[in-house]
């Protein structure tokens, strides 16, 4: 009986040994969590996009103009009228700010890489002149030199206009200052060179220092069953099955003629290295725009990033964009070894041309055709002429198989 009593105590003694050191060791691990938390905490929200850390930064926009450090076309809009007024922040994403904004009524995207101005490399020259003003030639060479290092593009002066439209006056100096600030961003560049040339990328609207205003419109989502949300961005009359998949015909047929005009219309091909439905958006006519190009290259600037030291492909991959390892150099190969289509086959046309998403609207044979081309399109392959060559098959074998779709919708409402 004492034997049962003293093994009964020794039970409870132990018992209580393990929750104390079950305490002690949740007491710890509660405050090691705690201090990282804290840390998370600061390092995520620190950047969080609040109405508050929007207004200040436009604010800090005006005070700057008001002192006569910035200026630009719509700064008078911004900081005077006010005409051009704040509607809410979208997102901040690694110190780029993404603000919407109505201008005469009119939703618009102000976009900045960095919030503050003095954040911008400021342009030496500037410092050095009083009161003299730089001469044109010697502004006109510096965004060409500007242009080469962030684009790797070789620019004539005379290509500078939709880069440079400077006026003469006593605010010349902030007038330099302020294009010299968007000229250190890769979007803007884009944009303001592509507009004239290209119907696929974001209409420039105008600036006021750093920040530049650009078209408003719906981006896409992976999870949104459409990609593109119709009704909002075209109308209610997109509301039914046939409507949709004819919305969703012509969008495809769009990202086609995107695919063909970046590959052969430029001096150089435009790659995409970041191909996601977030980074595309459509006009009420159904046109795809690429509303993202920070992660878009021209193929010099292409070449220089993918060639890199390497011991298997895997080292290779940048974003989207690959290449292929040379093992005997150890050197990964300049020439991308996917392309634009096959990626956009990958992470868009699958998603819509799925055996999951057939209808009754389209031949169930010429569905049964789509998925397949869209399976093949969207297969890596070597980079060499056998590859490019099934590349331009796939681009040709999509545009007849949806024109044919195009047609049998036609058909249906006729």
């Amino acid at each position: 009986m004492r034997g049962a009593f003293a093994c009964q105590r020794l039970r409870l003694k132990l018992w209580r040994r393990c929750a104390l050191l079950f305490l002690l060791c949740w007491a710890a691990g509660w405050l090691v969590g705690s201090s990282f938390l804290f840390l998370v905490h600061r390092s995520v929200f620190s950047e969080r996009c609040t109405d508050e850390g929007s207004h200040r930064i436009l604010a800090s926009v005006c005070l700057d103009y008001s002192k006569g450090v910035l200026t630009g076309d719509l700064c008078e809009d911004l900081c005077v009228a006010p005409k051009l007024v704040y509607k809410q922040c979208l997102y901040y994403d690694r110190g780029k700010k993404v603000i919407q904004a109505d201008w005469e009524g009119q939703p618009v995207i102000l976009k900045s890489k960095k919030g503050i101005f003095s954040s911008y490399q400021p342009l030496r020259l500037l410092h050095e002149v009083e009161t003299q003003e730089l001469p044109e030639a010697e502004l006109l060479m510096m965004v060409a030199l500007e242009v080469k290092n962030v684009l790797g593009l070789e620019l004539s002066n005379n290509t500078m206009g939709p880069l440079w439209t400077r006026q003469k006056g006593i605010h010349w100096k902030a007038q330099v200052a302020s294009m010299w600030s968007l000229l250190q961003q890769e979007e803007y560049i884009y944009f303001s060179l592509l507009q004239d040339f290209s119907k696929h990328v974001l209409r420039v609207i105008g600036s006021c220092g750093h920040f530049y205003a650009v078209e408003y419109l719906i981006a896409g989502h992976a999870w949104h069953k459409t990609i593109f949300p119709l009704e909002d961005t075209v109308g209610p009359s997109f509301t039914n099955t046939k409507s949709k998949v004819k919305a969703i015909t012509d969008i495809a047929l769009s990202f086609l003629d995107m695919v063909n005009h970046f590959d052969n219309d430029f001096s150089h091909r435009l790659h995409l290295c970041d191909i996601k439905p977030e980074n595309f958006a459509i006009r009420n006519d159904l046109t795809v725009v690429a509303i993202d190009v920070d992660m878009a290259f021209f193929e010099p600037k292409m070449r220089d990033i993918l060639e890199q030291n390497c011991t298997g492909d895997e080292d290779c991959n940048f974003f989207d964009c690959f290449s292929k390892c040379d093992l005997r150099i150890k050197k990964c190969g300049a020439e991308r070894a996917n392309n634009n289509l096959q990626v956009i086959c990958d992470k868009i046309f699958r998603h819509w041309f799925s055996p999951s998403l057939r209808g009754p609207t389209i031949s169930f044979p010429l569905q049964l055709q789509l998925q397949k081309a869209v399976h093949e399109c969207a297969k890596p392959g070597p980079t060499d002429l056998k590859h490019q060559k099934t590349s331009l098959n796939s681009l040709s074998e999509l545009y007849h198989l949806l024109q044919a779709s195009q047609r049998e919708l036609q058909k249906a409402d006729g």
